[in-house]
């Protein structure tokens, strides 16, 4: 499965490595995931995503139902 957000679609971002004498490499900036169970109440149980730390701040605000139907995911499968 790929680093990717299931709600919001954050993916790695291409950058460069930058030295002290200015060299450039190129690198991944990976984005900041973490594996959440999170309680889904029209469902009445848990769900299992791997969510962006930016993810899991929106979901307490806006809830897991309407995050759900924007990405449209069915959260059956989870």
């Amino acid at each position: 499965m790929s680093r990717r957000c299931e709600l919001t679609g954050k993916k790695a971002n291409n950058a460069f490595a930058i030295s002290h004498s200015h060299r450039r490499t190129k690198r991944l900036q990976q984005a900041n995931l973490q594996s959440k169970r999170v309680w889904w109440p029209s469902g009445n149980r848990w769900v299992k995503l791997k969510l962006s730390t930016k993810a899991i701040k929106t979901l307490e605000k806006r809830g897991i139902e309407a995050m759900a139907k924007e990405a449209g995911i069915n959260l059956n499968h989870y």
